[in-house]
């Protein structure tokens, strides 16, 4: 549940939308239909997604509550893959590794760009490359996203 506004989500993150106008409302929020699809349809980064009947929203990746579970699917990742990050964060990556933290999985991107953009995000940004078929090779799992309008 959502503890700004009360907003219950299911086990695949879907909240219903005229609960989230409800709850808004509640919190001296104005809400509507149209700013949502507004917020939907202008994200650059596609962050939200609608159920196909377009009552429910949902976070389209990067859930970090527990018990929100987006499907993903196994794949053979390309030679390459880039993880954007901070520089502040840099020392701790090269003691640690990459880890989820509070996230499901480690966000590794296929464009350069888009990987200086998320590390953008959390100060100078830095970029990451990932020898991500050698690590496929041995045995470490690659997801992409499935997209689903449930």
């Amino acid at each position: 549940m959502n503890q700004t506004i009360g907003l219950q989500l299911d086990a695949e993150g879907w909240a219903d939308i005229n609960s989230l106008i409800v709850g808004a409302a509640n919190e001296g929020r104005v809400l509507d239909l149209t700013i949502i699809q507004t917020v939907v349809n202008n994200s650059d980064k596609k962050r939200f997604t609608f159920s196909v009947d377009g009552l429910r929203i949902r976070a389209a990746q990067g859930h970090s509550a527990p018990d929100v579970n987006l499907p993903h699917i196994e794949k053979e990742p390309p030679k390459l893959l880039y993880h954007g990050t901070a520089t502040r964060f840099l020392e701790s990556i090269l003691q640690q590794g990459l880890i989820a933290g509070s996230r499901h999985h480690v966000h590794l991107s296929q464009e350069i760009l888009t990987a200086i953009a998320v590390g953008q995000r959390y100060g100078k940004p830095v970029v990451l490359k990932i020898e991500s078929q050698q690590m496929y090779q041995q045995g470490f799992k690659f997801f992409r996203q499935k997209i689903v309008f449930g």
